[in-house]
């Protein structure tokens, strides 16, 4: 790749230019090349090293909720528990009582994450997460018809109709959106007037549910990690690594679409095809969430800012939105179990960060505006 600088350049600078190391990208960058020597790639320095640092803090997050409970558990014998270096009554608490738990909310923080980093980029606004478009309504709704009007069906069941519940909600909200494709700002609005709907319609099936039914459905509501096992969490993680490398091709595809349309159209993209293919990512990501554990509430809209706000990267990336998701999860179920007593659903309180954090985003749009 060479640039080319129209005008007269001296000649000592035309060599200089025309190699990849004298671009200025801002920030520090690594590019890697191949052993011809040929650039085949580039590495942000930056992002790298903010994502192994929240890895790191979700980590020791997680390590610390292994541990501490009504029988504690040192943090290294935590560990050694994980290898099977533990005492039989340390495996057991460890690897078979907590770690599902545990393991469940890194990778359903993850997943959210990386849901609200698609839907961001695909509207261009910091509010465009599943969240507000209404995709946790509409998994709730289905859940709720599952609970209160077929009755009972157990976790499995109440997992198929959040998931038919959710994506019957995309799929709606995508149509009554498009025209002439799908616009960011349209899709947004949409999505809050489905979701107004049908919030409605779920405080009127609490209403005429029976008190045990509708108490039960509150809390899973909520959006609760209480209570899981193996059995719960293997299918989630079965299907999220099913996704993984759909969304390793996606991230590739996702900064083009971010350049406009007619950029995207010159590079060989074609743009509603990869922007459909990356809302149907989004809202099986978001789905398999909200089956496994209800609707966590704003994850998806904080990690992804959050963490480009540490990265200072011009747009979200899957990456750190995975890693502060992550984080942002274990440490809101951490908070809940041993803050609070008795403990509280996890959804509580993400919800409280994550509106302490959209107040703040209001009022940092309204001063810029």
């Amino acid at each position: 790749m060479s640039i080319r600088i129209p005008g007269r350049v001296p000649a000592g600078q035309k060599e200089k230019l025309s190699t990849p190391s004298a671009i200025d990208f801002g920030r520090r960058i690594t590019i890697l090349r191949s052993p011809g020597g040929t650039p085949s790639g580039r590495v942000d320095l930056r992002a790298v090293t903010v994502i192994v640092a929240l890895v790191a803090l979700a980590l020791v997050v997680a390590v610390l909720a292994l541990g501490t409970g009504d029988y504690p558990v040192s943090p290294d014998r935590v560990v050694q528990a994980i290898f099977g270096q533990g005492t039989r009554i340390e495996e057991l608490v460890v690897t078979e009582w907590r770690m599902p738990r545990v393991l469940l909310a890194l990778v359903l923080g993850a997943a959210l994450g990386v849901s609200g980093a698609i839907f961001q980029s695909i509207t261009r606004n910091p509010l465009g997460s599943p969240d507000i478009i209404g995709f946790n309504t509409g998994a709730y709704s289905g859940a709720l018809v599952v609970i209160l009007v077929i009755g009972g069906g157990g976790y499995y069941g109440t997992a198929i109709g959040a998931l038919v519940g959710g994506i019957v909600t995309a799929l709606l909200v995508y149509l009554l959106a498009f025209k002439r494709g799908v616009q960011g700002f349209r899709l947004i609005i949409v999505g809050i007037a489905v979701s107004a709907v049908l919030a409605s319609v779920n405080t009127w099936l609490i209403l005429k549910a029976d008190l045990e039914d509708a108490m039960s459905a509150a809390v899973w509501g909520a959006g609760s990690l209480n209570g899981v096992n193996w059995t719960q969490t293997r299918p989630v993680l079965i299907i999220v690594a099913v996704l993984v490398p759909l969304l390793v091709v996606a991230s590739y595809r996702m900064p083009m679409l971010d350049l406009g349309d007619d950029a995207a159209k010159a590079l060989g993209i074609r743009a509603e095809p990869t922007r459909l293919a990356l809302i149907i990512l989004g809202v099986a990501l978001t789905a398999v969430a909200t089956a496994a554990a209800g609707p966590i509430a704003f994850v998806s809209l904080a990690a992804p800012q959050l963490a480009r706000r540490l990265t200072r990267t011009p747009g979200v990336s899957f990456a750190p939105a995975a890693a502060m998701g992550a984080l942002l999860l274990v440490a809101s179920d951490f908070i809940a179990q041993r803050v609070f007593q008795p403990a509280l659903p996890v959804g509580v309180v993400t919800v409280s960060i994550g509106g302490l954090y959209l107040v703040w985003l209001l009022a940092r749009e309204a001063r810029r505006q």
